[in-house]
């Protein structure tokens, strides 16, 4: 038998009325308690905000079809508040009005429940006590912004939501099907995950040390933050084996970046591949982990992270991959069309020594006449030949016991990588 049957249902919602309202009243009181002397000046908080919603509630039931009663609850409750807000502002000169909104809310509560979804409701409940918690969070992070953070903000808005959705998606040039919407996109979903990787690096782990920043740093770019930490590992080079072990690790994400990359433009492609670079992922980390059990008596250093990337929606650098993307584009095409599938093989090896993401994101999307699984095997070389340039970066830059712990994990990495691709052919 379901006893809940017989409870009334107006029952029901008076009583999580009752319980939204004194909850968010709660909350009130809590965080005006903490500021010694303003919980007595405060016009009320759980018992007030609780009365509010059953006002709201009682109102809303006398005239449910018109709601005449409850609107014009609303208005008196909002004079009140209005008449408090104005004593306070000539009396304290305080012009918070966080309270005041809260408790509209807080009348609009009845309305929600006997009208909307219990989600949208328990929705609201949650968000308003989030926010009114959050303060003192919200004042520490706007000291971390920078005077250009919100420009750079507005940049990726532009870029993702204004300038894409306008962009045409026909081919401009009859013998390559290349749009400027793929273009575009390419460089939304780049700067998307650099912007992703900036923002947890600048606020999220402000003071995270090498390993950390390097797992960041490889979300953004495995190359920079390998010739980073080859830079800084070589002033610290008797104390060496985090900046290895960071750089190692940066190269395990960028198999995942690579990886979310193709799933977004090739989603047959990433399931293809998944496994390999799953298996990539791994022999990355387990290289890490055998360097660190090397050297495991090493100094322990200050680990100050590898600083904040400079903002990476500069015009320039998404002209300079819009370029190399276009470029690769007719690239691609001619050397398939010309020299065929020896030619793709080719160059994928070549296109290692510079950004291989402009390339791979070419061969993802653009619709080559080359099977999967030659897309698959260019992929893997691509990425075989541009790890065989970081190790190359690495050594001329690093000192001497940084650059033998990082030949040693790039060696396990490539040996692994090319195995791999042997059962790719």
């Amino acid at each position: 038998m379901d006893y809940f049957e017989f409870i009334p249902q107006k029952l029901i919602d008076f009583l999580l009325v009752t319980l939204y309202s004194l909850i968010i009243g709660m909350t009130v009181r809590r965080l005006y308690s903490e500021k010694e002397g303003t919980i007595e000046k405060l016009f009320g908080s759980d018992r007030t905000l609780t009365f509010i919603g059953i006002l709201g509630y009682i109102l809303f039931m006398a005239n449910p079809e018109t709601l005449v009663p409850y609107l014009g609850g609303g208005l008196i409750v909002s004079i009140f508040l209005g008449i408090y807000y104005y004593r306070k502002t000539q009396d304290k000169e305080n012009f918070g009005f966080t309270t005041l909104i809260v408790a509209l809310i807080t009348y609009c509560i009845p309305l929600l429940v006997l009208t909307q979804p219990p989600w949208f409701t328990i929705l609201v409940v949650v968000t308003v006590l989030f926010f009114t918690e959050s303060k003192k969070s919200f004042v520490e992070i706007s000291r971390k912004f920078d005077k250009d953070e919100f420009i750079t903000l507005a940049k990726f808005l532009a870029i993702a939501g204004v300038i894409l959705p306008i962009i045409p998606i026909e081919s401009i040039v009859p013998f390559l099907e290349i749009t400027p919407f793929n273009i575009w996109i390419a460089v939304v979903v780049i700067s998307g995950i650099s912007y992703f990787s900036y923002l947890l690096r600048k606020f999220v782990f402000i003071n995270s040390g090498i390993t950390v920043s390097a797992l960041l740093g490889g979300l953004y770019s495995s190359t920079a933050t390998t010739i980073i930490l080859a830079k800084k590992g070589r002033d610290a080079d008797n104390n060496a084996t985090p900046f290895a072990i960071g750089i190692i690790l940066s190269m395990a994400m960028m198999y995942f970046r690579i990886l979310i990359l193709m799933f977004i433009f090739n989603r047959a492609l990433a399931t293809h591949l998944m496994p390999y670079f799953i298996i990539m992922i791994f022999v990355s980390i387990a290289a890490a982990g055998l360097i660190y059990f090397r050297n495991k008596r090493f100094k322990n250093v200050i680990e100050s992270g590898i600083g904040v990337d400079k903002n990476p929606l500069e015009f320039k650098v998404a002209l300079i991959f819009t370029l190399l993307f276009v470029s690769f584009s007719f690239i691609t095409y001619f050397v398939i069309e010309w020299f065929g599938i020896q030619g793709l093989n080719i160059l994928s090896w070549i296109v290692g020594v510079s950004d291989i993401d402009p390339f791979l994101l070419n061969l993802f999307q653009g619709k080559f006449n080359v099977d999967l699984n030659l897309i698959a095997l260019s992929t893997m070389q691509s990425v075989i030949s541009n790890n065989i340039i970081k190790t190359i970066y690495a050594s001329v830059i690093a000192g001497p016991n940084l650059r033998k712990n990082v030949v040693i994990g790039m060696l396990i990495i490539i040996v692994a990588n090319v195995v791999l691709l042997f059962f790719l052919l």
